[in-house]
């Protein structure tokens, strides 16, 4: 893998190379050196100390011997002035200290010993001092002090260790200062010897680059020969080769033009591929075909120009067609996503340049998105005609029963023996068959624009709906909660909005075959997209099993279902365009339970906006003469 940070000329690669060697180097000599130093110091620093406690105990009993305790103290304070001495102590044999002195005003005398330092008398024997560690980068020397062959106290020196460490930095900042030295002269020399190298390198890379600027022009050649060695036969080769090159295309030339023509003022795209399905040649018709430029094509494969299945099929036919030396003709190809979403109609043919040997094989693309599109929508235009030849047959042998049953409903209801609550139902069976008759009639025209728009009461609306499923919604536990005021309304074609909701909530309840809970909201509200828009904003939603992810982009699409038998597929995809029609907008938001964690939650919510829109400018139909007189 080719790492972005590392430079691409061969100068700054040589000279980062010997950098990174010589800093490598240098620090790993540093690295030794400081090891082995500071294990010598450790070792002067141990034979030091013993050394200062021998003489320590040696003055002391000197001063002993004198009758001069007091010489002992001067002596301890001598200690203490050695630049290696931090600190020096006497103590008698309880270790209580007698004398104390230090070489830094900053840091107070010692008033007892430690620990660690008590457990250090009793390892001293005879006149050999003990040197040990008293922490990091800390060590202590001690001496006994016998004074007439009887033991008198103890000599102790602390050593300073800011000297032993002035020693090893003085010893770093000598390796620094070599190690700088060092990697200068190493630039410079890297640099006179990438300059041998890089100079003809840089002239045969200007002759390729005029050769890619301008083939048909060799004005800038031959190459000037400026080393005698492997660079120098390089750019000798690179003399002929471009030569060769000349005399080749001058013969080519017009073959190459007829081509080029040809293929480039074809109305459909051509493309030729390699053993390795890469692209050799294309059109620009294949290369608009694939929101691209030729130069980006050339060179790469199917898999980085198509969708998978597309690059996939298409490589097996151009293996095929390698394979047994024959024409594969009529594949049809199509991508569909954000960016891809089209057909293709391909024929490909093998392309001999040997006897007896397929070197390429041509593609010839006819894009059939628009003729695929136009079968898709005549064949769902076929089945609207049917849907609505068939709805209107239905609708108008059930217009006959219809009549009859209304009128026998208009004579049950004014029989004078009717009381209550019989007279209530049969009217609301009257408003019920009523609504199967605008039902028939909407059937009839297909829900073609009405002339019956009025301002609704929509708390009357909605639980007209969740009454006609009142039973169904018992039956299965569904829990209902209302949240609307009584006193809103909106202007509107009432059946058609009934008819609406009626689809989402008999939708919810299918959803829920074993409860749960059902929500239906309306509020006044702003559109989202346009702020100056006022009208209401419904919400339907369920706690059911939810809609899968691929099956949500077709839910408004005709005879699109997901209820196999029982669907008809024309619910939402009527109920989408009513609320187009009242120039409105509906989405979905859905959660799809998943059998690995039945535990969580899922469910579907619809989310309808319908304005409430002056009605002379929403249905001008609605206002005109002859409508009202019809």
């Amino acid at each position: 893998m080719q790492l972005r940070w590392w430079p691409r000329s061969i100068s700054l690669q040589l000279l980062a190379g010997v950098v990174a060697l010589e800093l490598l180097s240098l620090g790993l000599f540093a690295w030794v050196m400081v090891r082995q130093q500071h294990q010598e110091i450790i070792n002067r620093v141990e034979q030091r100390l013993a050394h200062q406690a021998n003489i320590a105990a040696f003055e002391a009993d000197e001063a002993l011997d004198d009758r001069r305790p007091d010489l002992v103290g001067l002596s301890v304070d001598i200690m203490a002035k050695s630049p290696s001495v931090a600190e020096s102590l006497v103590t008698d044999t309880d270790g209580r200290i007698l004398f104390a002195a230090n070489n830094t005003a900053d840091r107070p005398v010692a008033q007892e010993l430690s620990e660690l330092e008590r457990m250090q008398m009793h390892r001293v024997h005879g006149d050999e001092p003990i040197v040990f560690s008293a922490g990091p980068n800390e060590w202590e020397s001690v001496a006994a002090i016998h004074h007439r062959d009887r033991l008198w106290g103890y000599a102790w020196v602390h050593s300073d260790r800011v000297w032993d460490n002035q020693q090893l930095e003085l010893m770093l900042h000598s390796a620094v200062v070599f190690g700088i030295i060092w990697i200068a002269a190493s630039i410079v020399l890297v640099l006179v010897m990438a300059r041998s190298i890089t100079r003809p390198l840089g002239v045969l890379h200007e002759g390729t680059q005029a050769l890619m600027r301008a083939p048909e022009t060799p004005g800038s050649f031959p190459l000037p020969i400026l080393v005698h060695n492997e660079i120098g036969d390089l750019i000798e080769a690179f003399n002929r080769m471009v030569a060769s090159i000349e005399e080749q295309r001058a013969g080519l030339s017009d073959t190459l033009s007829l081509l080029d023509s040809m293929l480039a003022n074809a109305p459909i795209g051509f493309a030729f591929f390699d053993r390795q399905a890469r692209f050799v040649r294309v059109n620009r018709i294949f290369a608009e075909m694939t929101s691209s430029s030729i130069s980006r094509l050339l060179g790469r494969t199917l898999d980085e120009v198509l969708p998978q299945q597309p690059a996939s099929l298409l490589q097996a036919t151009i293996a095929q067609v390698f394979a047994e030396d024959r024409p594969m003709r009529d594949i049809e190809l199509s991508g569909e996503g954000s960016a891809w979403n089209w057909t293709w109609i391909a024929n490909a043919y093998p392309i001999r340049t040997l006897q007896q040997q397929v070197r390429w094989v041509g593609v010839i693309v006819l894009d059939a998105t628009d003729r695929k599109r136009s079968e898709e929508a005549l064949r769902k235009t076929e089945k609207l005609a049917a849907t609505g030849r068939l709805a209107a047959s239905i609708a108008h042998e059930i217009n006959n029963p219809l009549e009859a049953i209304t009128n026998l409903l208009y004579l049950l209801s004014n029989h004078a023996q009717l009381q209550e609550p019989a007279l209530g139902w049969v009217q609301m069976a009257e408003h019920e068959v009523k609504r199967v008759a605008e039902i028939t009639q909407q059937t009839l025209r297909f829900y073609r624009q009405s002339t019956l728009a009025a301002r609704a009461r929509l708390s009357d609306l909605l639980d007209s709906v969740l009454s006609l499923h009142q039973v169904r919604l018992q039956h299965r536990g569904i829990h209902v909660e209302k949240q609307y005021d009584a006193g809103m309304d909106l202007y509107c074609f009432a059946g058609e909005i009934r008819q609406v909701f009626a689809n989402l909530v008999g939708n919810a309840i299918d959803s829920m075959p074993e409860g749960g809970r059902l929500l239906v909201r309306a509020r006044h509200a702003t559109d989202l997209q346009n702020p100056e828009r006022q009208g209401v904003r419904f919400t339907v939603a369920d706690t059911g099993c939810g809609i899968a992810p691929e099956a949500r982009k077709h839910i408004f699409e005709a005879f699109f279902t997901t209820k196999e038998v029982t669907g008809t597929g024309l619910g939402l995809w009527v109920s989408s365009e009513i609320v187009a029609k009242h120039e409105g907008t509906i989405r979905v938001r859905s959660r799809q339970r998943q059998p690995s964690d039945p535990a969580a939650s899922s469910g579907t919510v619809f989310v309808l906006f319908v304005p409430d829109l002056d009605p002379a400018r929403l249905f001008p139909a609605a206002l005109t003469p002859e409508s009202e007189t019809a």
